[in-house]
C-alpha cells in the first residue's frame, strides 16, 4: 500500500503543478501532508517535517545569502562586460545565445555546485533572453540539462555517493565514464543548437544596434504600446507574441516561460542589469568584486569553509564595501527579497515532501518494489537495468535515497549474476541529466526563480530532453563497453 501511495503522491504533485492547479509551494506542502494522513501517520507529520527542514536548513541558508551576493554583483555591474561581450559576439542571434547558455552552464558547473551554476548562468544570460524576447524555458532547460551531465564530476555529489555506498574509488567510476559523459555533453550542445535554430526561425537575427533601437522605440511608445518602425524590418516584439508567420510550438513557449507579451512588460526590469547609468554601479570597485567572486568560488571548491558560511561572509562583505551607507544596504536587500523568499520558501516546502516520503517509509517501499520487479532473466544485464532505473529514481527521490538505499541492493543483485560493482556504479550516474530538474533538488528552484519561469513550465519542457540526454549517456556507456 505504501508503494502505491508513494507513486500516487508523486504523480499527483507533478500533474497539479504542470496543469497549474496549485503553486509548487502549496503542492509540496499540502499533498504530502494529506497523504501522510492517508497512511495513518498524521500524528507524526510534525516530526517528519522538522526532520526534513533540519536536513535542508543549511541549503536554504546557502541559497539565501548566495542570491543576495550574486544579486549585489549584478547591481554593481560585475557581469555587465560579460553580457555585453556575449551580445556583441552573438550579434543578437538566438542560435548563438542558446548554444552559449549550454557552454556557459557546462563551464561554470566545474565548481560542482548546481545553485552557483544557475545563479551565474541566469545572471549573465537572462538580460539577453529578455532583450530578444526569447523563450525563458529554453534557457532553464538547457542550463539544467548541461549541469546535470556535469554533476557527475567526482566532487559534484552522485559519483562520490556511489563510491561511498559501494566502497569503491570515485576515480574508478568517473574516469572510464568520461567518453560516455562527453557524448552526453555533445547531446546537450546539439539540443541547444536545435532549440536555437527554432528560436532563430521564430525571432530572426538582428544586429546589436537594431536591438538597442528596438528598445528605444518601445520606450518611446510606452508600456503596452506596439512597436512599429516603418523601415521594413519585422517587429521583434510582434514576433515574440506569436505572429501569423511563427510556428505554433515555439510561439507558445515565451508565454510559458514568462517571455511573453508585446511592448514593455512588467518583467522588463530584468534588463536593468545592462543599464549603463543605473545608480548602483560601482566601476571603481570592479576588480575588488571580481577578485572577491574568484576567491569565494575558489574557497568553495577547496572546501575551506562550509558553503553557507562562505556565502554569508561574502554577502556581508559585498554589501559593506559596495554600499557602506545603511539605507543603501537595506535597499539592495529589499530589491532581492522576492527572489530570496521564493527560493528558500521552495526549499522548506520541499522539506515537507521529502520528510513525508522518507519518514512514512514510502521511499523504501517504492525502491524495494522496483528492485523486486526486475525479472530474473535480466540478471546478467544489471548494468543496463541500473542505468534505466537511475533515470526515474533519481528524479523521484533524493540522490542520498537512491545511492545509499537502492544502489547497494542493485549491486548485490548484479554480483549474484556476475556483474561487477564498478559497472553498476558507473551505470548509476547515467540519470543525472534528469535529476537536476527534480522537484526534490533545491538548486532547480534557484534556476526557475531567478529566470521568472513557472516550475511546471520548466518541467513540462525539460523532462523529455533530459531523459533523452540520460539515455545517450547510458547508451554510449554500453556501446563503449564501459557499462
Amino acid at each position: 500500500m505504501l508503494t502505491i501511495l508513494g507513486f500516487v503522491m508523486i504523480a499527483t504533485f507533478l500533474v497539479l503543478i504542470m496543469m497549474k492547479k496549485m503553486s509548487p509551494i502549496a503542492a509540496l506542502v499540502l499533498i504530502p501532508a494529506l497523504f501522510c494522513v492517508f497512511v495513518g501517520k498524521g500524528a507524526h507529520l510534525g516530526d517528519y517535517v522538522l526532520e526534513g527542514v533540519g536536513n535542508l536548513a543549511p541549503t536554504a541558508a546557502m541559497l539565501m545569502f548566495a542570491i543576495v551576493y550574486f544579486g549585489v554583483m549584478i547591481d554593481v555591474g560585475l557581469f555587465d562586460p560579460i553580457v555585453r561581450g556575449i551580445l556583441r559576439f552573438c550579434k543578437a542571434d538566438p542560435l548563438r545565445i542558446v548554444v552559449g547558455t549550454a557552454v556557459l552552464a557546462a563551464i561554470v558547473s566545474l565548481d560542482g555546485d548546481g545553485s552557483t551554476t544557475f545563479m551565474i548562468t541566469v545572471s549573465a544570460m537572462y538580460p539577453l533572453y529578455k532583450r530578444l524576447k526569447m523563450s525563458l524555458v529554453v534557457m532553464t532547460g538547457v542550463a539544467a540539462t548541461a549541469n546535470g551531465v556535469m554533476n557527475t564530476l567526482p566532487w559534484g555529489g552522485p559519483t562520490a555517493r556511489a563510491a561511498t555506498a559501494l566502497k569503491v574509488d570515485a576515480a574508478d567510476i568517473f574516469v572510464p565514464m568520461i567518453p560516455a559523459l562527453a557524448m552526453g555533453l555533445v547531446a546537450v550542445f546539439l539540443l541547444s543548437y536545435a532549440l536555437g535554430l527554432r528560436e532563430r526561425k521564430r525571432l530572426g537575427v538582428l544586429s546589436l544596434d537594431e536591438v538597442l533601437e528596438r528598445e528605444q522605440e518601445t520606450a518611446l511608445v510606452g508600456a503596452g504600446g506596439k512597436s512599429g518602425n516603418g523601415n521594413g524590418r519585422t517587429s521583434l516584439t510582434k514576433k515574440a507574441t506569436g505572429g501569423p508567420d511563427g510556428g505554433t510550438d515555439a510561439d507558445a513557449e515565451p508565454a510559458e516561460g514568462g517571455a511573453g507579451t508585446d511592448g514593455a512588460d512588467s518583467d522588463d526590469d530584468g534588463f536593468q542589469g545592462l543599464d549603463p547609468n543605473r545608480p548602483t554601479l560601482r566601476p571603481k570597485l570592479y576588480w575588488f568584486n571580481a577578485g572577491l567572486t574568484v576567491l569565494l568560488l575558489t574557497a568553495m571548491i577547496m572546501e575551506w569553509l562550509p558553503i553557507p558560511v562562505l556565502f554569508l561572509l561574502g554577502a556581508a562583505l559585498a554589501l559593506t564595501v559596495n554600499f557602506p551607507h545603511m539605507p543603501d544596504q537595506k535597499a539592495r536587500i529589499a530589491a532581492h527579497a522576492e527572489n530570496v523568499l521564493n527560493v528558500t520558501g521552495m526549499v522548506f516546502a520541499a522539506a515537507v515532501f521529502t520528510g513525508v516520503l522518507t519518514g512514512t517509509g514510502m521511499v523504501d517501499h517504492m525502491a524495494d518494489w522496483l528492485v523486486d520487479a526486475i525479472p530474473d532473466g535480466m540478471g546478467p544485464h544489471m548494468g543496463l537495468v541500473t542505468g534505466l532505473l537511475s533515470i526515474p529514481l533519481t528524479y523521484f527521490m533524493s540522490n542520498d535515497g537512491f545511492y545509499f538505499g537502492v544502489l547497494p541492493v542493485l549491486a548485490e543483485a548484479g554480483q549474484a549474476h556476475g556483474v561487477g560493482t564498478l559497472e553498476i556504479a558507473r551505470a548509476s550516474i547515467a540519470g543525472q541529466a534528469l535529476h537536476m530538474s527534480s522537484p526534490l533538488v533545491p538548486a532547480v528552484y534557484v534556476l526557475v526563480g531567478m529566470a521568472k519561469v513557472e516550475f511546471g513550465d520548466h518541467t513540462r519542457f525539460t523532462v523529455k530532453w533530459a531523459v533523452l540526454t540520460s539515455l545517450v549517456v547510458l547508451g554510449s556507456g554500453i556501446l563503449f563497453g564501459i557499462i
